[in-house]
């Protein structure tokens, strides 16, 4: 897929920006125009031809990369979005496109939202045009059995087809799992697990692959942290496990690593951390399928591993426009200062 192509369809999702914020103000809107013609269901100016050309193209560069991915700061990172496409649009306004920022998206693209093919298709095609600029893991939704009940597969068939699905979950087979930035900052989706004993590990894990039961590549995409849970305990969910404070400790000693990063989980202020700081969970979907008030964040690491953080409050807001990115600034100096802070050592 060459890069013109590739800029022409850049440019059509960002293009959909628009229309997407126009459905948020009037949800309701009919989709049969006045002339009686129905509406086209797709993105605007993009064929399903080229979107599966996308998800080829993307394929093979996941498949050329490692399943861990070592990532050089600063770059910023992005939690679950779930089709809230414009949220992912605040964000990088607010942060910078590519090639300008560097990202890196921890999981959970699609299913819930009403955007999960705008979502994830800007996310494969600014990962195909800017490959050393975005970085994308894993997350338990970029799964069929999941994707095929919570949304993806119904948007898919409505919109395009179900071959447009299968080739997207063939692409989600063959997504790195985890990602290390700066040999210290240790990043996945859902959690750790009792199999993982030193990261090398994870280099023999063969893709495409789907994501089974139990064990390693489950528990990194299903796992939750829990101040309750005294080692590994099973989890709600029904799938993985919860893990306490002890087993974070024992994993950054074990790995030598200063800062566990993950999402997975709703968080009331987009963020939050765990175990004294050496963990912190990133949540980046806003008022989570309307229903949550939470605020969604952005983790930013600085060149130094200076870790903060980009807020976006839910919809209603009275400090801020309704759902637009704010960096909290000292009163006195004018100087930006994120909610919180967390310094890492290299």
């Amino acid at each position: 897929m060459d890069n013109t192509i590739l800029d022409q369809l850049i440019s059509a999702l960002l293009a959909k920006s628009k229309h997407i914020f126009d459905e948020q103000k009037s949800p309701k809107t009919s989709i049969t125009p006045k002339s009686g013609k129905k509406k086209s269901l797709g993105i605007e100016g993009v064929t399903e031809q080229n979107l599966l050309k996308l998800a080829h193209a993307v394929r093979e560069v996941f498949m050329m990369e490692p399943i861990l991915l070592q990532v050089t700061a600063p770059v910023t990172i992005i939690g679950d979005l779930h089709g809230q496409y414009e949220d992912l649009l605040r964000y990088i306004k607010r942060c910078g496109r590519p090639p300008e920022t560097k990202y890196l998206f921890l999981g959970d693209y699609v299913d819930r939202g009403r955007h999960s093919l705008e979502t994830i298709s800007l996310i494969f095609a600014y990962k195909l045009r800017y490959p050393d600029r975005v970085f994308i893991l894993r997350g338990n939704h970029e799964c069929s059995r999941v994707n095929r009940i919570y949304g993806f597969f119904d948007e898919c068939k409505r919109r395009y087809s179900t071959r447009l699905w299968k080739t997207y979950t063939d692409c989600f087979n063959c997504l790195p799992l985890a990602a290390l930035i700066d040999s210290s900052i240790f990043c996945i989706h859902g959690g750790l697990s009792p199999d993982l004993k030193k990261l090398d590990q994870l280099n023999h894990i063969r893709r495409p692959t789907e994501v089974p039961d139990i064990g390693i590549i489950c528990d990194l995409l299903w796992a939750d942290p829990d101040n309750t849970s005294n080692g590994w305990v099973e989890n709600e969910r029904g799938v993985s496990y919860t893990f306490g404070v002890n087993e974070v400790d024992k994993f950054m000693e074990k790995c030598s690593v200063s800062l566990v990063v993950r999402a997975h989980q709703v968080v009331e202020d987009g963020y939050e951390f765990f175990a004294d700081k050496k963990l912190v969970t990133i949540f980046s979907a806003a008022n989570y399928c309307g229903e949550f008030d939470n605020a969604g964040a952005v983790m930013q690491v600085s060149e130094d591993l200076v870790c903060s953080f980009i807020i976006l409050k839910p919809y209603g807001s009275e400090k801020v426009p309704p759902n637009e990115p704010e960096t909290k600034t000292d009163p006195e100096t004018g100087n930006e200062e994120s909610a919180s802070l967390s310094k890492t050592e290299k």
